[in-house]
């Protein structure tokens, strides 16, 4: 192989000595004291709808216009035609960074300040430098009453015994009399579900709830509004709070992510991070943090925070509002810091818009937010494709890219809801395992974020369906197709996360490896996939 297209090189230490310099340095605990920060200081945000909701419904929105006007798109129909490749009109090449300026991102960030507010250095301390230890007691906390909840399993205090029912069973029936247009033996088994399905009752009551609800959507026709019927951002980012605490999916990725753009950015100068859905900013804390304990003093830090518009004249005032948080992190612990803020749909954005520069260390970040990029099953002409030729064009050091491993983007509606069934099965049943049913934040993530995710993949079709995941093989063979080549895993920080999750969370979490790829789950079922991959040169 090689030398452009060689594995990213690290020291190697022995197994024992990098675990003990992961557990004293480790900062992954400062995203839950970063959402709590927020919560306690931006008073606003309980006026917000929640960022990732409210842009998607201006996405599905537009799309669902596009569908209006080009009448030849068949909902219903699955348009075997768009499966096949067309060769994709390729961005113009850019290598002349002498024209590169400061203007769009000075205006960016005029357009997208914050209102006024105090920050206390001291609360920042007791956001960024809680010890490992302290996270350890917290989780183990917030764990032990959870499990003592769920050995209680299904009995109920005070409530009679429910006849036994296989909620699969009657929703899979429920899906082919859907799918059949036959409404009367439809409303007759929802009926039926609904007398034992239940927000508050066990994890299978409860999937059976949202799923009958998005099936009465579907033969309702109303499915399309789901994402505009929403709480707060700050009720939101509660439930967040509750599920990353509760479960290592997202915690453990930005950890594996973040150590490893630490170990390849030493004796970098400068670090530019161009981060496809990067919403609140959640992932970045640690690494600054991690950054500014570097010997001989931290790089200089640009962040690209690229994210879909928001609704209404500021399309880009969130994304901007991210950068502003984030630039209060890097001020406080003294590390140079420059952000970029871009808003549109993914596959318009050029090259020149990223501001790449000479001599800075350069990678590429999207963690599980390509999957509502539209793919050839909507658009002939793929924007998920275009956005991985962008990436490829600029030729980062490293793309790091996290997948929610889905089957259900399939056209064909009962396939598709069998899938989704299975895949919201495993993540009611963490849930009920990991947290107390009368949770109020649970019920509220379990709603507002799994529930309408079920809505849009079950009661939507079209352009306004934007929840379209690949397993992380499927995403594999597309990464190579783009011009990508995979590169090998760290034995050690895979090592450390995984003994992490041993230790901390419910036994029946897992990390695992396939094919360069780690792989996180539960119960067996690989719910996330995470992997690295730089451009190939051949």
């Amino acid at each position: 192989m090689n030398e452009s297209s060689s594995p990213v090189e690290y020291s190697s230490s022995s197994s024992s000595s990098e675990g003990e310099s992961f557990r004293e340095k480790d900062h992954s605990d400062a995203m839950l004291k970063f959402i709590s920060q927020m919560l306690m200081e931006e008073e606003d945000l309980g006026n917000k709808p929640c960022m990732l909701h409210d842009c998607l419904a201006l996405q599905a929105t537009e799309k669902s216009l596009f569908d209006v006007l080009n009448t030849n798109d068949d909902d219903e129909t699955p348009d075997i035609s768009s499966y096949s490749r067309v060769k994709k009109n390729r961005y113009r090449e850019d290598t002349d960074g002498s024209s590169r300026d400061d203007r769009r991102s000075n205006k960016q960030l005029a357009d997208d300040k914050f209102s006024d507010e105090s920050v206390t250095l001291e609360m920042y301390d007791k956001v960024l430098l809680c010890s490992v230890l302290e996270l350890e007691q917290v989780e183990s906390r917030d764990k032990k009453p959870s499990m003592k909840q769920s050995s209680r399993g299904s009995k109920k205090k005070g409530i009679p015994a429910k006849e036994a029912v296989d909620h699969r069973t009657l929703l899979t029936q429920c899906a082919q009399a859907v799918a059949s247009n036959e409404t009367r033996t439809a409303t007759e088994l929802l009926s039926q579900i609904k007398r034992h399905s239940s927000p508050h009752g066990d994890g299978t009551e409860r999937l059976a709830h949202y799923f009958a609800g998005a099936l009465e959507a579907r033969l309702a026709g109303t499915g399309g509004t789901f994402y505009s019927r929403g709480i707060s951002a700050a009720e939101i980012l509660k439930a967040y709070k509750t599920y990353i605490t509760a479960c290592p999916f997202r915690k453990m990725s930005n950890l594996y992510a973040n150590k490893t753009i630490k170990k390849l950015a030493d004796g970098a100068t400068a670090l530019h991070i161009v981060d496809f859905g990067i919403l609140y900013g959640f992932q970045w804390p640690c690494l600054i943090h991690a950054l500014s304990e570097r010997p001989g003093g931290p790089p200089k830090l640009r962040i690209t925070g690229i994210d879909f518009p928001q609704p209404g004249l500021r399309p880009a005032a969130r994304v901007g509002d991210t950068g502003r948080r984030l630039a209060k992190y890097c001020e406080r612990f003294r590390v140079p810091f420059e952000y970029n803020a871009i808003a549109q749909k993914w596959d318009t954005i050029k090259i020149e818009d990223l501001k790449i520069e000479r001599n800075e260390l350069l990678v590429v970040n999207s963690l599980y937010r390509l999957h509502n990029v539209p793919d050839e099953t909507v658009m002939v002409n793929s924007p998920r494709d275009t956005v991985l030729e962008l990436i490829k064009k600029v030729n980062p050091d490293l793309f790091i890219h996290g997948v929610v491993n889905g089957t259900y983007n399939t056209p064909f509606f009962t396939t598709r809801f069998r899938e989704a069934l299975y895949q919201y099965s495993s993540l009611f049943d963490m849930f009920d395992a990991t947290v107390p049913r009368e949770d109020r934040n649970r019920m509220r993530f379990e709603e507002e974020v799994l529930g309408k995710d079920v809505m849009n993949i079950i009661a939507c079709e079209g352009t306004e369906r934007v929840d379209r995941p690949e397993t992380y093989k499927q995403w594999g063979v597309r990464s190579a197709r783009a011009g990508f080549d995979q590169v090998p895993l760290d034995r050690d920080i895979l090592k450390y996360v995984r003994s992490k999750v041993k230790k901390n969370y419910h036994k029946d979490f897992s990390v695992d490896e396939d094919g360069k790829w780690m792989l996180q789950g539960w119960k067996g079922r690989v719910v996330h996939a995470i992997s690295y991959w730089k451009p190939s040169h051949n």
